[in-house]
């Protein structure tokens, strides 16, 4: 059975965003079983020090999978997108349009939105946070933009739900600290359509449960 790695404990606000949830969510699409090990100081939890063997970092997600141990969000949710239909379609053309949204979600906008995030959420009433954050929200509003406007009327990113909409919709609600994406009627509906799935809501319910134990 697939191993995924996950933190036992995390600052309240960062509890439902971390990318293990993009893991979870990618394997209960895919109806694949796995179990979670928990990282760090809890009776257990493996240890942060042993973990680096799995993952040189120390940071989540990271999975095993028999002989092969794996890291990166996008890499894991990658490889669970391989083996199911559900998540990668067969047609070569359609296969790559997913994988074009997949590093889209990575490379274009969670940086801009990672970046407005780590400064309201770690570096708030610091005062070079403070001048830096409208030139962070201007990029995020931006990329937001163009993002709406390339989903359009669409359902998804590439046709049907496909593990591009698992990676930016993960990407997405790490905003919901703000008003950003509602101010994106487009998006707002797409993350909350995206939301109401089962697969997530298991995934999510299953790491806040971690969290709470």
């Amino acid at each position: 059975m697939l191993t995924v790695f996950a933190f036992a404990d995390v600052p309240p606000f960062a509890r439902g965003l971390v990318r293990d949830l993009r893991v979870r969510w990618a394997l209960e699409e895919a109806g694949l079983p796995y179990r979670v090990q928990l990282v760090g100081e809890r009776p257990g939890a493996m240890s942060a020090a042993a973990y680096r063997a799995v993952q040189p970092f120390g940071q989540v997600p990271a999975i095993r999978d028999g002989d092969l141990t794996l890291f990166e969000s996008g890499a894991i949710v990658l490889y669970v997108a391989e083996r199911s239909a559900a998540l990668l379609p067969a047609a070569p053309a359609d296969r790559a349009r997913v994988q074009q949204w997949l590093f889209a979600a990575l490379n274009t906008i969670e940086p801009r939105v990672q970046e407005l995030a780590g400064l309201d959420l770690f570096h708030a009433g610091t005062a070079w946070a403070a001048e830096r954050r409208p030139a962070a929200e201007d990029m995020a509003r931006r990329r937001l933009a163009e993002l709406a406007g390339c989903l359009g009327d669409r359902a998804h990113l590439a046709g049907g739900f496909s593990a591009a909409d698992v990676l930016m919709v993960t990407v997405l609600r790490i905003l919901r600290h703000t008003d950003l994406v509602a101010r994106e009627p487009v998006l707002a509906a797409y993350v909350a359509r995206c939301e109401e799935r089962p697969a997530l809501q298991r995934a999510l319910a299953a790491q806040m449960a971690d969290f709470a134990a």
